[in-house]
């Protein structure tokens, strides 16, 4: 995802704990403190304004009891006072409830339950550093100059400059004595009593405070992050089943989303998706455009508002540092303090070779969503630019196929979804040299072509749209005869840069039954790799072979299991008909919601599912993270085989869940402007909300988005 090796990225501590609001997030010790040595600390904007928040009870570090996070922005950390003494039992327990979002907001609790007041002090030692986040992930801080504290009312003022950008802070404490090194309180707890301090930091940019900073007088439930979780809550699908663990990977797949939604500045109305947390709360070219294609059962309007986002950003002249190109879309976008400090050195970077073609798929799905047709007319032109960019920058030397190289060394070496720089290598584990053309990065373009193909037959120009149908159709036949191996039976993972095919065996081809672009003669024998004890370990298919050299399980592309890449293989599985497998693959990973409690993480270690073992984590996954959270919506859209077709008025269901699984039903699914109920027992469905104008089909498994389909009806 990212183009940064995890493995050398600075460690946040263990049982440390997240806390994310679109773009900001905090991430402490299991205390709740904040230390300014490891990879913790409140973010916003990408940069980190607080380093040191560390509470002290007579001068004690609280002793950690819990930690829980009842909604992604809130955590409550509960914790005893030190006891000199040594006693097993102590009088006095410490709560922080802390909110982060445009700043945090914390209510200090302390409660005794001792039959006689306890007089104590507390002190919240506080200390800034605006280091940018990729400065701390990577454990390389590069600025030294420090801030200027400042005393004002009840009030710490922390500020400093950076790329002639003031930043600053204001740690609001009423009650409090205040001084440059932090706060303190000097307090009577009365017996069997409570004491609270409500503390609020808000972060400023040039002098301007967030909108939506947090009030010290105000309820918690009136602050603006959980006004907007609210909100959300009221509008998401609601989801029972006679399931409860089900039940709570879903609930909690929609919560995450939400949390992971940031807001475009020039236009605040218009939420996208940030990849993850903690160190990607970014927009993702990527990542973007297949969490909002997978969570479109969700909220369509997030795919519309990354589509959107993306056009605005989308390549407009040549650039080697950034690797922009005219009519191609972003690898990644950032609002930090210190952008220079991203890949190319600026805040914008354009190394990626499947957005372009995801985009335009992207928009074909939402047509099909029906959502405005005159925002997915609007698009259009940049979906053009999208296919010319395939055309002149993409196919680098004409022979059909979209390859990657770097422009500089400064760029990402692999340009795919597996980015690390030795995700891409051959059966033996010798690495692969660019140019390299991916293997699914040429079912994306095949599904782009078929995308374009329909748009155009929606807005009636058979012409057209049967000329990126044959374009398909060729890229469909030529991928078939030249990444297919036969006698292993399964693709390529990729042509290299002497068009060799790099043959190891990867997941990345079960992207390409998910696009359409497999031959259906060869769709058994991937299926049956895909699902073979060396690629399926019980939890989800992995990355790469335990047969092939680069095998590890620990690794982040090279044997680990990703949930996102599963459910996309799952999808495809489907497609092809191979009803079964689907099931066992989207269970295995369901399974594995369950045994993370509730929440997938970005991926997991690619160990062998054994009875009693959980699937073990992996050290530096982000969490929650965007298409992992989406990944369980996905599969259960899979497996309902819901396929709309709103722009030619049907509607496609024909529930497949495997036997045992149960009852759901889902109230307010969005389609069209209008919200649907569907209910599946025993997988007969039932659906109420339809508007006259969609026709329902149920029972059939006909794939709409098909080039048969294509073809039909420019023939006719």
């Amino acid at each position: 995802m990212s183009g940064w090796n995890m493995d050398t990225a600075g460690t946040a501590g263990s049982n440390a704990v997240t806390t994310i609001e679109g773009s900001s997030f905090c991430i402490s010790a299991g205390n709740g403190d904040l230390d300014p040595g490891l990879a913790q600390g409140v973010f916003y904007q990408d940069t980190r304004i607080l380093s040191r928040w560390n509470l002290l009870v007579n001068n004690h570090a609280v002793e950690v009891l819990s930690a829980i996070t009842p909604e992604p922005y809130r955590a409550i950390y509960t914790g005893r006072t030190a006891q000199p003494d040594g006693a097993a039992d102590r009088p006095l327990l410490i709560e922080r409830d802390r909110q982060v979002g445009d700043g945090i907001r914390e209510v200090v609790t302390i409660q005794n339950f001792s039959l006689n007041p306890i007089s104590c002090t507390v002190k919240l030692a506080v200390e800034s550093d605006f280091a940018d986040l990729f400065e701390v992930k990577a454990a390389r801080k590069t600025r030294h100059q420090r801030p200027y504290h400042r005393v004002e009312g009840d009030g710490l003022v922390i500020s400093g400059r950076h790329n002639k950008r003031i930043l600053g802070l204001v740690v609001w404490a009423p009650g409090a004595e205040i001084n440059r090194h932090g706060l303190l309180y000097r307090v009577t707890v009365p017996a069997k009593g409570s004491w609270t301090a409500t503390i609020v930091v808000t972060p400023s940019t040039d002098g301007t405070e967030p909108q939506g900073k947090f009030s010290a007088s105000a309820p918690q439930h009136e602050s603006e992050p959980a006004r907007r979780h609210r909100i959300w809550g009221a509008m998401s699908p609601v989801i029972t089943m006679d399931n409860p663990v089900m039940e709570g990977i879903l609930r909690q797949s929609q919560r995450d989303l939400g949390s992971l939604r940031i807001s475009d500045p020039d236009h605040p109305d218009r939420s996208v998706v940030a990849a993850g947390a903690p160190w990607f709360m970014a927009l993702f070219g990527r990542d973007s455009i297949l969490t909002s294609l997978m969570a479109l059962p969700v909220d369509p309007a997030i795919a519309l508002g990354t589509l959107q986002t993306l056009a605005e950003h989308q390549g407009e002249k040549i650039n080697p540092l950034t690797e922009e190109e005219p009519g191609r879309i972003l690898h990644e976008v950032r609002l930090g303090s210190s952008a220079s400090l991203a890949l190319g050195g600026d805040k914008t970077y354009y190394g990626t070779a499947d957005a372009t073609p995801l985009f335009v798929r992207l928009l074909g799905e939402i047509s099909r969503w029906g959502l405005e047709p005159a925002a997915v007319h609007a698009l259009i032109p940049n979906a053009d630019r999208a296919l010319d960019w395939i055309t002149n920058y993409g196919d680098r030397d004409g022979d059909g196929f979209v390859e990657y190289q770097r422009a500089t060394k400064h760029g990402l070496i692999n340009q795919g979804w597996k980015d690390s720089y030795d995700g891409i290598n051959f059966a033996d584990g010798t690495l692969a040299e660019t140019p390299i053309a991916l293997c699914e990065v040429q079912g994306y373009v095949y599904s782009a072509y078929v995308s374009r193909a329909l748009l155009a037959l929606e807005a009636g120009d058979s012409a057209l749209a049967a000329s990126w149908g044959d374009r398909a159709a060729e890229l469909k036949e030529e991928f078939n005869r030249k990444f297919w191996l036969p006698e292993q039976g399964f693709f390529a993972i990729a042509l290299d840069g002497d068009k060799r095919p790099v043959d190891a065996c990867a997941s990345n081809m079960g992207h390409c039954l998910w696009s359409g672009i497999v031959d259906d003669d060869k769709a058994p024998l991937v299926v049956r790799r895909l699902m073979a004890p060396d690629m399926f370990s019980g939890w989800g298919v992995r990355t790469l072979a335990t047969t092939m050299g680069a095998f590890n399980p620990v690794s982040y592309h090279n044997g680990s299991v990703w949930p996102h890449d599963n459910a996309l293989i799952a999808a495809g599985m489907m497609r092809y008909g191979f009803i079964e497998e689907a099931q066992q693959l989207s269970m295995a990973v369901l399974d594995a919601a369950a045994a993370f409690g509730g929440r997938l993480p970005e991926l997991f270690c690619g160990f062998d599912r054994q009875p009693g073992r959980a699937p073990v984590p992996y050290p530096t996954s982000c969490s929650p993270q965007a298409w992992a959270s989406a990944t369980p919506i996905h599969l259960i859209r899979t497996m309902l085989r819901f396929d709309p077709y709103v722009s030619t008025g049907g509607l496609w269901l024909s529930p497949a869940f495997p036997e045992g699984f149960g009852y759901l039903r889902k109230d307010q699914v969005p389609l069209a402007g209008t919200r649907l109920t569907i209910e599946v027992t025993d997988n007969t469905p039932k659906l109420t909300g339809l508007p006259p104008s969609i026709e329902l089909h149920l029972g059939t498994e006909e794939p709409l988005a098909d080039l048969i389909r294509v073809h039909e009806e420019t023939s006719r």
